[in-house]
């Protein structure tokens, strides 16, 4: 079992929680978190790239001027490649570039991605910001106390708070989302990785699969 420190908005230790690191994949698996980093970067290429061969540009076939007795070079149709204005020799068009990995190696890979970090001593708990409404001054106060100020941070919460959203949204390098809905990718391209209490208890129930809380 991992111990990991429960801090609260004063940055002082308060409790600590326990997760099975066998839950999340027993060691670093360093090859299943590149596939799962290459899978998402490339999900996010928009593969919109397109240039024009010299059957798609504009012009005619003609030839130029006649092949012999001219003292040029030779030289065929305007859409030729070697011509300003003609087409691309090698031309681009539009390609998907979209990835794709089991559902059950996404589900390791985003818990191998949080034993990772907890190796590294970069995952923080906070018991509360205690935020009735969008607060950016003393949410960065928090972040501050927990001595993660200036970095770059994933905030995970139980479920959507919208005061929180607004309070964290403003500062450079934050991100916050919800536990059901955090993923490899996120966990690995942040510095820290924070938690709310009943967060990293949803997560640690169940880390393959970790569902939002329900409303009481």
């Amino acid at each position: 079992m991992i111990d990991v420190p429960v801090f609260s908005r004063d940055g002082k230790q308060v409790e600590t929680l326990q997760i099975d690191e066998q839950q999340l994949g027993g060691k670093v698996r360093s090859r299943l978190l590149k596939q799962a980093i290459v899978m998402y970067e490339a999900n996010q290429r928009q593969g919109t790239v397109a240039k024009k061969s010299r059957s798609m540009v504009e012009g005619s076939t003609r030839k130029i001027y006649k092949q012999k007795h001219t003292g040029n070079a030779r030289m065929g149709s305007v859409r030729s490649p070697v011509r300003r204005g003609g087409g691309r020799t090698f031309d681009q068009v539009p390609r998907d570039h979209s990835k794709d990995m089991p559902e059950k190696m996404r589900r390791l890979a985003r818990a191998n991605a949080l034993l990772a970090k907890l190796v590294d001593q970069e995952v923080k708990i906070v018991d509360g910001f205690g935020l009735d409404s969008p607060k950016t001054k003393q949410f960065a106060q928090v972040l501050k106390a927990l001595q993660i100020d200036g970095r770059t941070c994933v905030l995970a919460t139980a479920r959507h708070d919208e005061a929180l959203f607004k309070s964290g949204r403003n500062i450079h390098g934050m991100m916050i989302t919800t536990v059901s809905q955090i993923n490899a990718y996120n966990l690995l391209r942040h510095h820290f990785v924070l938690f709310t209490k009943e967060a990293f208890q949803a997560f640690a129930a169940n880390p393959m699969n970790p569902a939002q809380p329900a409303v009481a």
